[in-house]
């Protein structure tokens, strides 16, 4: 089989990692790639001329798909699902794993999300969507005076959470702690048009407490015209991870696209387990079938577990990144058989590894603020190999240094996934594994799977 993966970071550098795993891989292509993915067997990068979000690098990406006879195409990124690469592919009768353009609302438009939530009773927070600056001010300025004073019951509480309803890479979600940090945050998204468009509405949430769990899974969805006859589909959940977003140890400093990643979570108990199959993945199952939503491809729950009781955050409608270099690694069977699955709307027994991983999230200076780039990056190839990780990466090109032939791009550069027989062990591996790597202002969290 000849696989072509959509994107550049760390996922899709997972993916790739994986998929050339496969004996039924012929080749993996990557389009653009990264310097992670150049290095690996039986792969290559596809060098693009225009981004593959937009319609031209759409065009190049199919282009090139036909030309080179591709079996199965995947999509990492968000943007490209969320303006339509999926169904590009498809009325070229390219097999494709990613949602259409329809489906894809589910994380590109926070009020399409809830709204489905709301109407196939998807357990949620409870929200209010705004596109007036002035009502989302009032509504906030209610919703604190209305907590003044009084302790936070779980699972609501005074905090209040502000989104914006478009795509905002990672930077369209703020826990506001007062009416000032609010007011802040809504001339920022509503009138400083600091998001873009995506800012143009925002949905005033629920602060929920608890710990939150990612819950990535394979969806087989098709729409009904391409529905095999007896066929509805499935959601097949994959074992359980933790992102852990904010920069600095203790969940402290700002919010970032992701410091590390564990997989399974020893927290998320049996109990809280069921209640996410019938609370939301059933759920939103029914929901996908109802709306004739066509979706083939992977899905990311954001979940937070309060007393064995689910509560959704937001659907991702891909793989979440660097849950993904987590999870993968755990897998034990092969991603080419569950891609062919899903596209033929046939069932697949998933079968995970025992044991746990830990993959820390390296970062240039600075990150997630201006950051700097261009730095050289050593690894200790010896010393990485007696740890058993395995380096991610998601912000660095090839060099032309013969001693350092990375150099950082990024802010998230790389992720070092390491696996144990137990979660200490994992812990253990991936911080010996950071250690063999270095760069001019190298940066990461030491607690991931700590917190």
């Amino acid at each position: 089989m000849k696989i072509l993966i959509v994107g550049s970071g760390g996922r899709e550098h997972a993916l790739t990692w994986k998929f050339a795993q496969s004996p039924k891989t012929e080749k993996v292509f990557v389009g653009p790639g990264n310097g992670g993915t150049a290095q690996e067997a039986r792969c290559e990068n596809v060098p693009l001329t225009a981004d593959p979000a937009s319609a031209a690098g759409q065009q190049e990406l199919k282009a090139f798909a036909l030309r080179e006879n591709i079996d199965i195409t995947v999509i990492g990124p968000e943007l490209p699902l969320a303006e339509g690469i999926a169904d590009t592919f498809r009325e070229a009768g390219l097999a494709v794993v990613g949602p259409g353009k329809k489906a894809a609302q589910l994380e590109s438009s926070k009020m399409y999300s809830k709204a489905f939530m709301a109407k196939y009773g998807v357990r949620a927070a409870k929200s209010s969507n705004f596109t007036s600056f002035e009502a989302a001010l009032s509504f906030a300025a209610e919703h604190f005076e209305a907590h003044a004073g009084k302790a936070t019951p779980p699972p609501g509480g005074a905090p209040l959470v502000i989104k914006a309803d478009g795509l905002a890479a990672g930077k369209g979600v703020v826990i506001a702690q007062s009416l000032a940090q609010a007011e802040e945050t809504l001339v920022s998204f509503m009138r400083d048009k600091s998001l873009g468009d995506a800012g143009n509405s925002v949905l005033l949430e629920e602060f929920l407490t608890g710990k939150e769990i990612s819950v990535l899974a394979a969806v087989s969805c098709p729409s009904a015209d391409r529905r095999i006859t007896g066929s509805g589909g499935y959601i097949l959940p994959f074992i359980s991870a933790r992102d852990h977003k904010r920069r600095f140890e203790g969940a402290q400093g700002p919010n970032t696209g992701g410091m590390g990643a564990i997989a399974p979570v020893p927290d998320f108990s049996q109990a809280a387990q069921n209640d996410f199959l019938t609370s939301i993945l059933q759920p939103t199952l029914n929901g996908m079938i109802a709306e004739n939503l066509d979706y083939r491809g992977f899905i990311f729950f954001g979940v937070m577990v309060n007393e064995d009781r689910c509560y959704l955050l937001e659907y991702n409608v891909r793989l979440g990144d660097p849950e993904t270099q987590a999870v993968l690694p755990l897998m034990d069977f092969d991603l080419t058989d569950l891609c062919t699955a899903i596209l033929e709307s046939r069932d697949f027994s998933l079968a995970w590894k025992p044991g746990a991983v830990c993959a820390p999230v390296a970062v240039s200076s600075g990150y997630p603020g201006p950051y700097r780039k261009g730095d050289t990056i050593t690894i200790d190839a010896a010393a990485m190999e007696k740890t058993g990780g395995k380096i991610f990466i998601s912000g660095a090109a090839e060099s032309a240094a013969e001693d350092a032939p990375l150099r950082t791009t990024g802010g998230r550069v790389l992720t070092v996934s390491a696996y144990g027989p137990n979660a200490e062990e994992a812990f253990s591996a991936a911080y010996r594994g950071l250690e063999a790597i270095s760069f001019e202002g190298m940066g990461y969290r030491k607690d991931i799977g700590k917190e």
